[in-house]
């Protein structure tokens, strides 16, 4: 599936935001868990000498669920235009975390995240409260059709903008990358 969305960082108040999300259909509030791990032996999800993944192995809780995600990232002129994702739900993720651990997978960052949901039309608008980053809004429009990814993504920042929300420009990289960066974490090739 393509997961075609823009990422911004939100300068305005939480309760500002959901009072003009508000008349949007209101999902609920999930606590999201994400651990992401790299294999020590091979460069492919390690992040890059500049702090991108291009290629990510996530394990995800959230509301006492659990899924393995493995993600691609596609570029543009070395900007990022979207993922292709492939999730889907385990049920032990203790057993899942051991043949990791078996297979030599290092876990090295984990995100905690407050996420509340709303869906508008063909879009799913995210407020991240994200734990030692900031507050965040994520707006996605996920196809498995083939539709030209660049007039999506204008769609979607018209829709940002038209919220009159004060937020950042689109960040180009997701909160892993976020996080790698502002933790300076490191990695040995």
């Amino acid at each position: 599936m393509k997961e075609i969305e823009i990422l911004v960082e939100v300068f305005d108040t939480k309760d500002r935001v959901k009072e003009t999300l508000s008349s949007f259909n209101y999902m609920g509030l999930n606590k999201v868990i994400d651990e992401y791990y790299y294999d020590p032996k091979r460069d492919t999800l390690k992040p890059s000498k500049d702090d991108e993944l291009y290629h990510c192995l996530r394990l995800r809780t959230k509301n006492n669920k659990h899924y393995i995600t493995y993600k691609d990232d596609v570029y543009d002129n070395n900007k990022w235009l979207y993922s292709n994702e492939y999730e889907t739900e385990v049920e032990k993720i203790d057993m899942l975390k051991e043949i990791f651990n078996k297979l030599g997978l290092v876990k090295f960052i984990e995100i905690n995240n407050s996420k509340e949901t709303y869906t508008y039309k063909d879009y799913e608008i995210v407020l991240e409260d994200v734990k030692d980053l900031g507050l965040f809004m994520e707006v996605e429009h996920c196809t498995n059709n083939d539709v030209d990814v660049k007039e999506i993504k204008r769609q979607i920042q018209s829709f940002i903008n038209s919220l009159n929300l004060d937020v950042s420009e689109e960040l180009n990289m997701g909160k892993p990358e976020m996080y790698i960066k502002k933790h300076n974490i490191k990695i040995e090739s």
